[in-house]
């Protein structure tokens, strides 16, 4: 089991590396040329920066859901899966931050946010929604790692400060608070639901609330997000504790990947439910203004995107996995890597189609020059700093992995605290 794990690590850290050494190139094009080499401009102002900003969100915000399951509500069928879920959610989170950053014109007013807040904003509001959240994550993985921390016996000779920031009290070195440690992850992670949802939900609101953009304009809209959100990360929670978060061998493990997919699948099924409502709706309704956008993402250029990408590989084929293959590992693993990587086509269908259709009958031929079309393509700088922020994410979890105790991989019963 030691060596399975240690294969499929070493397979991760070396993708991981090829694709942070790919996406370097892009980070290198952003930092000395701005924007010149992207491919969105006036009409299209957002592009694949925005679309995995809030893809990179809403599976940091599904994993933290997932975690609440178990600092929460006590659900004892996935209390090994806590710690695993939050360090998915923290960099899932940097990933995210990361993204947006790029995407913004001057990247050196970004502290503007929080130091200049125009609280009638919901950007404003965001910026002290995801610094809150930044901070609880923080915590929360301190006082979940702690009594593992605390135990370990290098601790012990380690720095005072180092020794404060993990909670280990030298004159007291064989006291392990997990009790209290648990009470304060309640309450903290009863604190995060609300805040999860309320940033997620504020990303939806900016779209819902464009009464200009009739394809984002709808009460739907933050709700579809959540539940989006919801589905992409609880896919990502199955694959990596499917891939690192169980011995593989005890059927008491493989039960946790089992009941994660369970519940994938039926936050799959409500997605769908949400998605096929909003665009039947915006097709019988038949208002030029949204109706549009819908037929771009069904029939435009890039239809292969929504009916391969999507509906076959992130809907069709995870889901009969799901359903008729619910007690096979590889089966979910596998739904769960599918349903994860397509999901960017849901933010980028979301995103585009929108800014795509003119506001004005004729604007796409008025004008012409640089930047002024409304046919949109992520460049290649755009996928590689996408990857850049991608592979960062990932090797902060990998680290997390490898040097924190996150994954228990003890014989001893799963509840328990105190194996590594």
């Amino acid at each position: 089991m030691v060596h399975e794990k240690q294969y499929w690590k070493q397979v991760f850290w070396m993708a991981t590396i090829l694709a942070f050494g790919f996406g370097l190139l892009g980070f290198f094009d952003r930092m000395a040329n701005g924007h010149l080499h992207a491919d969105y401009g006036s009409y299209v102002p957002w592009g694949l920066w925005v679309a995995g900003y809030i893809y990179l969100i809403g599976l940091s915000a599904g994993a933290f859901l997932m975690s609440a399951l178990v600092y929460v509500f006590r659900i004892e069928a996935f209390e090994k899966i806590g710690r695993l879920a939050l360090l998915t959610a923290l960099a899932t989170l940097i990933g995210a931050l990361l993204c947006i950053w790029f995407d913004l014109g001057h990247m050196g007013r970004a502290w503007r946010l929080v130091a200049r807040t125009n609280f009638g904003s919901v950007m404003g509001w965001m910026a002290w929604l995801y610094g809150s959240y930044f901070v609880l994550l923080l915590f929360e993985f301190r006082f979940a790692t702690r009594a593992e921390l605390t135990a370990h016996h290098s601790v012990r000779t380690t720095s005072p400060l180092v020794q404060k920031l993990v909670g280990f009290d030298p004159t007291q070195p064989e006291a392990h608070p997990v009790e209290k440690d648990l009470k304060v992850l309640r309450i903290l992670g009863s604190v995060g639901i609300p805040l999860a949802i309320a940033f997620h939900g504020s990303v939806g609101a900016i779209f819902g609330s464009v009464g200009a953009r009739p394809y984002w304009n709808s009460g739907l809209t933050p709700i579809i997000f959540l539940v989006g959100a919801a589905t992409s990360g609880g896919a990502l929670l199955a694959l990596v504790t499917a891939v690192f978060g169980i011995r593989t061998q005890r059927e008491q493990d493989r039960r946790i990947v089992y009941l994660i997919g369970r519940l994938v699948l039926v936050l799959l099924a409500m997605d769908v439910l949400l998605e096929w409502s909003e665009m039947s709706i915006g097709l019988w309704s038949s208002l030029p203004s949204e109706s549009e956008s819908i037929r771009l993402v069904l029939f435009g250029h890039f239809w292969w995107v929504f009916w391969f990408v999507h509906v076959g590989f992130g809907i069709l084929v995870p889901g009969l996995l799901l359903l008729f293959k619910p007690r096979s590992l590889t089966a979910v693993a596998l739904a769960g890597l599918l349903i994860t990587v397509t999901f960017i086509s849901v933010r980028l269908n979301i995103v585009i189609p929108a800014l795509a259709v003119p506001e004005l009958e004729g604007l796409r031929y008025a004008f012409t020059g640089p930047g002024l079309k409304f046919d949109y393509f992520p460049s290649l700088m755009e996928w590689q700093l996408f990857l850049f922020t991608i592979s960062l994410s990932a090797m902060v979890f990998l680290a997390g992995i490898q040097w924190l105790p996150v994954v228990d991989y003890s014989v001893e019963n799963p509840g328990s605290e105190g194996g590594k």
